[in-house]
């Protein structure tokens, strides 16, 4: 049995829909859509579908959502100085 091929010779079978993509990770399809106007999945549009590699989806990692915490560690470390009390003016 031969497999499909596009033009850079890359087969066809290891790309997937982004149903298929949302399927395997357990999330939506508009989420796969963001992700590939992110950059963060590469997509190719083939025949009018756009497409993700399946190999890409299978070890996607997300971000952590939100800024990340303050270390605690360097208010630990270091601190506070208390200032001097102001001196009263004669």
């Amino acid at each position: 049995m031969s497999k499909s091929t596009i033009n850079n010779g890359e087969i066809l079978d290891d790309w997937i829909s982004q149903a298929e993509a949302a399927r395997i990770r357990g999330v939506s399809k508009q989420a796969i859509a963001k992700l590939i106007a992110r950059k963060r999945l590469a997509g190719r549009e083939i025949a009018g579908r756009m497409l993700v590699m399946r190999s890409e989806v299978e070890a996607f990692t997300p971000m952590p959502i939100g800024r990340p915490r303050k270390s605690t560690l360097a208010k630990k470390a270091a601190p506070k100085k208390k200032a001097a009390p102001k001196k009263k003016a004669d």
